[in-house]
Formats: structure tokens, C-alpha cells, sequence
């Protein structure tokens, strides 16, 4: 346990806060593995649809992680733009550090987190750059103060101070309005094209269910840890992916393990239940 100089009482609080927290402690949807869609993208915009119809703030809003030029992981949160059979769609400036790091390294995850719902979406992929005209069409569909963010610019460069911020805030607005079909020049679309996806759905009570894609496969993925008071509402994931580019086809259901066994219960009855050999 980490112990700060003097016993700070902010510290002692915080400790006693987070113990006492509860995840999930209210009705949550069940989620039902063998009738999931043969592909994410419905899923996901089904879930998207129920998270926002269920007073979930802000539901397009996303964690998006890449790595340097050292390998040291980056993350923050953005906004989504689409999501469609291309990919999910998301939009910044080519110089700041997100921008450059896709340069170099073109694979990102993605994740959204929907607690009204006890719902995770986790996406992995290479990262693709949409056209310039991609780039203006997404500017000028957005209000007059996104593109007044977009003409300021310089994103994560250091200022001299915020007054010298406040300027170029102050310009960027005049700008905007003066000249609504202006374009900053560095906006990038960009689409993450999935290899995995991955749906997580929590149970009440500090239980966890999950469906996921990945690597040419989709698997239920038990996390026997984390099961729900109810037996019939079982823990896993089911994953669905594919490889170099192709569709996304059914697979077999898998436990955490990766034997080939259908929706897994661990503890519960007389075990996993094994399905035929599939490829």
C-alpha cells in the first residue's frame, strides 16, 4: 500500500471512497451469445442505439490508444464520427501526436464504455487516412465551434501561455464565421479497419459477460472470476474477427481456455458443454 508523507486526509479519503464504490449494482440487460449477428458492425450499432435511448451521456465518445515512436502506449478520448462496413471513423489533425504516431505506426484500439448498460466495446485494427475530401465533408457537417478548433490548430503543442491560446481561439472563431467553408489544411479522417472486436457485457453484482471478435475467429470466453449471482447468465467473451482483410465469419464458441466448447459456466452444472470440431 502506498503511504503519503504526514498521512494526507485526502489520500485517507480516497482510499475509503474507492473501497466502498459499487460497479454495476442495478438491473442490467442480459446478453445472449448464440444470438448475436454474424458480423460486429450490427451489434455494435444496436448497442450504440440502446446505450443513447438509456440516457447514456455522451455515448459517442471514445478511448482511442497507439504507441510511439518508442513503443510507449498513448491514450485519450475523441469523438466518433461513423462507423460503418469500412471501419469505425474518427477524426484529428495529421501533426498532432495521435496523427504522427498512426504515421508511423498504423494500429490503434479503440474502446467504449457504456456503464448505463454494464457495456464495454473493445476494437483493434490497422488505422487507414480518408481522402481530403473526406476530411472537408467531416469539417463542415460539424457546428461552427468544431471548426473553429480545427482552424486554431497546433494541437498538443506547447503555448507560451493562455493568453496566447485565447488569440488564437479568438481568430480561429472570427474565421469560422467569416468563412464557413474554410478547411484546415492537417484534418485527417481516419478509419480504424477492425481485425478484433470485442462486446463486454456486465451482470449484476459484480458479474461479467462479454462477446468479442478476433484473428479469423469468434469465441465465448469464460471469466469464471467474475461471475454473476445468477448460474444463467453466464461469464465469457465472443470474439469475432478475421484475417488479412477477409469477412467475418462464424466461428466456434470458445472458453478463455480456447477449447472449442459452447457457452461456458464454470463451476455450474456438470460443466462445459463440447460442441463439434469446426476450422
Amino acid at each position: 500500500m502506498t503511504h503519503e508523507p504526514g498521512g494526507d486526509a485526502t489520500a485517507r479519503q480516497f482510499r475509503e471512497l474507492l473501497r466502498t464504490l459499487r460497479v454495476w449494482d442495478t438491473d442490467l440487460p442480459p446478453f445472449e451469445p448464440d444470438a448475436a449477428p454474424a458480423g460486429p458492425l450490427p451489434l455494435f450499432h444496436r448497442w450504440f442505439v440502446e446505450a443513447a435511448s438509456a440516457g447514456q451521456p455522451e455515448p459517442h465518445t471514445m478511448t482511442l490508444a497507439t504507441v510511439d515512436g518508442d513503443w510507449r502506449p498513448d491514450l485519450r478520448t475523441l469523438i466518433l464520427h461513423d462507423a460503418d462496413a469500412r471501419g469505425w471513423h474518427f477524426a484529428s489533425h495529421a501533426t498532432s501526436a495521435k496523427g504522427r504516431q498512426l504515421a508511423a505506426r498504423p494500429e490503434a484500439a479503440l474502446g467504449f464504455y457504456w456503464p448505463v448498460h454494464g457495456r464495454q466495446v473493445r476494437v483493434r485494427g490497422r488505422v487507414v487516412a480518408g481522402t481530403p475530401e473526406e476530411a472537408y465533408a467531416d469539417l463542415h457537417v460539424r457546428s461552427t465551434g468544431a471548426l473553429a478548433a480545427a482552424l486554431v490548430g497546433r494541437q498538443s503543442e506547447v503555448l507560451g501561455s493562455q493568453d496566447e491560446l485565447r488569440r488564437a481561439s479568438a481568430a480561429a472563431w472570427e474565421r469560422a464565421e467569416a468563412r464557413p467553408e474554410a478547411m484546415a489544411e492537417t484534418w485527417t479522417v481516419y478509419v480504424l479497419v477492425p481485425s478484433e472486436v470485442e462486446f463486454f457485457q456486465g451482470t449484476p453484482a459484480a458479474g461479467t459477460s462479454g462477446c468479442a471478435t478476433g484473428e479469423g475467429t469468434a469465441r465465448v470466453r469464460g471469466l469464471g472470476s467474475c461471475c454473476g449471482p445468477d448460474p444463467h447468465r453466464p461469464s465469457g467473451a465472443l470474439r469475432y474477427g478475421r484475417r488479412d482483410g477477409g469477412a467475418f465469419r462464424p466461428p466456434p464458441w470458445k472458453d478463455m481456455r480456447g477449447a472449442d466448447f459452447g457457452p461456458w459456466l464454470p463451476g455450474h452444472g456438470s460443466g462445459p458443454r463440447r460442441l463439434p470440431q469446426t476450422d
